[in-house]
C-alpha cells in the first residue's frame, strides 16, 4: 500500500481541522471600522484593540520592526531613537498610515505640533477614518486656540468611534470653550 505525500496529509489535516474557516475569519480594518461604528457595540474595547492591531501589519518584517523599536523608545521616552526608527519607517514603506501616525505622535509627545500635523495629513490621507489621528488632531488644535476645527477633527474621530469616552470628554471640553468665548 502506497502512502499519501506528506503535504497532501497536511492538506487534508487543514481542511479537517477547519483551517479555511479560520483564514475566513480574519477581519478587515474596514469591518472593524464598521463595527466600530455600530451604536450598540458593548465590546468596543475589545473591537478598537483589534483595529489597532489590525492598523499595525504592514505586510513587512522590516516595517513591523522598526514600528515595535520605534514605539518602546516612544514609551520609553527616547525621543532620539523613537524619531530615528520611525522616520526609517516612513521612508521604508511610506504607504503604510501607522508609521505616519506613530511618528505624529512623537512630534506631538515633543511638542512639534507642525511636524505632527504633517504626518496626520499624510495617516489620513491613507485612512480617511483613523480616529486616533483626528483624534490627535483635535487635542493639538484646542491647546493651539483653534477650538472650531478642534471640534470639528472630534466630532469626526467620533463619527467614526462613537464609544470612546476620552473622545466624548474632548467634544464636551471643546463645546464649552466655544461656549463660553460665545457670552
Amino acid at each position: 500500500m502506497r502512502c499519501a505525500p506528506p503535504f497532501l496529509n497536511v492538506l487534508v489535516a487543514a481542511v479537517i481541522c477547519g483551517i479555511p474557516a479560520i483564514a475566513a475569519a480574519q477581519v478587515t480594518a474596514d469591518e472593524l471600522l464598521d463595527r466600530l461604528g455600530q451604536p450598540d457595540l458593548r465590546n468596543w474595547n475589545v473591537v478598537e484593540q483589534q483595529l489597532y492591531t489590525e492598523w499595525s501589519r504592514s505586510g513587512s518584517a522590516t516595517a513591523d520592526y522598526l514600528l515595535r523599536v520605534g514605539r518602546a523608545a516612544l514609551e520609553a521616552e527616547d525621543f532620539d531613537v523613537a524619531y530615528n526608527h520611525l522616520t526609517a519607517l516612513t521612508d521604508h514603506a511610506p504607504e503604510f498610515a501607522e508609521g505616519w501616525n506613530t511618528r505624529a505622535t512623537l512630534f506631538f509627545e515633543m511638542g512639534r505640533y507642525g511636524p505632527a500635523i504633517a504626518d496626520i495629513q499624510r495617516t489620513l490621507a491613507l485612512e480617511p477614518r483613523h480616529f486616533g489621528a483626528l483624534t490627535g488632531l483635535g487635542f493639538m488644535l484646542e491647546e493651539m486656540g483653534d477650538t472650531e476645527n478642534a471640534l470639528a477633527a472630534l466630532r469626526a474621530a467620533h463619527a467614526i468611534h462613537p464609544h470612546h469616552p476620552e473622545i466624548e470628554s474632548a467634544i464636551d471640553r471643546v463645546e464649552r470653550q466655544l461656549d463660553g468665548r460665545a457670552l
